[in-house]
């Protein structure tokens, strides 16, 4: 039992990272709450009591990581704060090194040590609250986390290290998660895992995806069902003509390639060729008629000649991608790759992923510029400097483009429902629109 004290816990939980990272603060700051705890997120007003959920990804991310850190550190130390914990992917990872080097830390946890966390906190964690969370995206669309952890081999990748193998959730259990989103005014989920196609293998042995798909479907309320984070190595083709069937399904897959030059695919340790690469984009793209593929790259990996670069380059100029993302490698200590030579300078590093970048947003202009007089649904998410802004089912929230309708005359719109719009004009990365009433 928790002690009873005049003045409540203010719990403040700071969240950094990914989507995935948002859903774990989002089951934390539930168990708070069900707790008796006052609960912030990322917030300016005083609490007592700081969690501060990390990322450990690269480098940029981990150094984010830490200085959040410290900053709260030298509050705790200050008596500023009453208790700090750390808990997420950089806790996981570099546990025994932050205990040492930043002691003013009360407790550090792992990824999966939300129980522990609660504990300390001298609080009840609820298993029966399994799947049930506080939102902290807006009302109307949440990620469903189907699965935790990584099975995959990639010789850069360090998300093994911090989540551990892939674990699938039950079909059920996630269909009945997405029946709580629904009845509480969801109407888009995005299913993010560390790797999507794998799913269901531990616990069906067979991948599943499909029938996941086919079971959320028919959850009432849920309009649009998007994908992230496939895997391009042996995709289950199966899931193309679910996408296709299914009417809540968008017609978008989110499928990190990473490279396509082959000596740097076998060294990342992608398990798929050049050729294969390209017959599964043509294939996607013949299965589902006007699919957007979203995909991400990685530049700079130990060996990357100037020739695989401009092999890549080609590659993005050929295949037109509709939504595409650049990292810039990272040497990360623990994984395969850190065996090798980090010989490409970080001024290579960056110009490459500039000048990949110049290229997609080229691709994005000419491709936005085609949408022009066509009709479309989209859903509004927000409203800002005189503008409803809204995404299609093309679209991804905060990643890919929007679609931005003049507020005046139009107030009858509201944020969170679906709206007909016709393209009236066009930028790199957004669409211009008005309703069709």
């Amino acid at each position: 039992m928790k002690t009873k004290k005049i003045n409540k816990d203010k719990v403040n939980v700071i969240t950094l990272g990914c989507s995935k990272n948002m859903v774990d603060s989002e089951i934390l700051m539930h168990q708070l709450k069900v707790n008796d705890f006052e609960v912030l997120h990322d917030s300016e007003e005083d609490a007592n009591i700081l969690i501060i959920n990390t990322c450990g990804f690269i480098d940029r991310a981990k150094e984010e990581s830490i200085n959040t850190i410290l900053l709260y550190a030298e509050q705790r130390a200050e008596g500023n704060i009453d208790k700090l914990y750390v808990t997420g992917c950089l806790s996981e990872r570099y546990k025994v090194d932050l205990e040492r080097e930043i002691p003013e830390v009360d407790a550090y946890f792992g990824t999966m040590e939300l129980p522990a966390l609660m504990h300390k906190l001298e609080a009840d964690y609820k298993q029966e609250l399994i799947g049930e969370r506080v939102l902290l995206t807006p009302s109307h669309y949440a990620y469903l986390k189907i699965s935790e952890g990584c099975s995959r081999t990639c010789t850069f990748c360090a998300i093994p290290l911090m989540r551990g193998k892939h674990i699938s959730k039950t079909i059920e259990d996630l269909v009945k998660e997405t029946k709580g989103l629904a009845k509480n005014g969801v109407k888009e989920i995005m299913l993010i895992a560390q790797e999507l196609t794998y799913y269901g293998l531990d616990i069906y042995k067979k991948r599943a995806l499909s029938e996941l798909l086919t079971a959320l479907n028919a959850v009432e309320g849920i309009e649009w069902i998007r994908l992230h984070y496939a895997y391009p190595s042996k995709f289950p083709l199966e899931v193309l003509d679910t996408i296709n069937e299914l009417p809540k399904v968008c017609k978008y897959l989110d499928m990190p390639l990473q490279h396509i030059s082959n000596p740097v695919l076998k060294a990342m340790r992608r398990q798929i060729t050049k050729e294969e690469t390209r017959e599964l984009i043509e294939t996607a793209r013949e299965k589902v008629p006007g699919i957007t593929i979203r995909t991400t790259f990685l530049v700079g990996f130990p060996g990357e000649t100037e020739a695989d670069f401009q092999e890549l380059l080609d590659f993005v100029g050929e295949m037109r991608f509709e939504r595409v993302g650049v990292f810039q490698y990272s040497h990360e200590e623990n994984t395969d790759a850190y065996a090798l030579t980090d010989d490409i300078p970080a001024k290579i590093k960056e110009e490459r992923a500039n000048r990949l970048m110049d290229l997609q947003r080229d691709i994005s202009a000419e491709l936005n510029q085609e949408k022009i007089g066509l009709e479309m649904r989209i859903l509004i998410d927000r409203k800002e400097s005189g503008h409803f802004i809204g995404r299609s089912e093309f679209d991804s929230p905060e990643v890919d483009n929007e679609v931005l309708i003049e507020a005046k005359g139009n107030t009858y719109l509201r944020i969170g429902d679906f709206a007909n719009v016709r393209i009236i004009d066009s930028t790199e990365y957004d669409l211009f629109a008005e309703p069709i009433k």
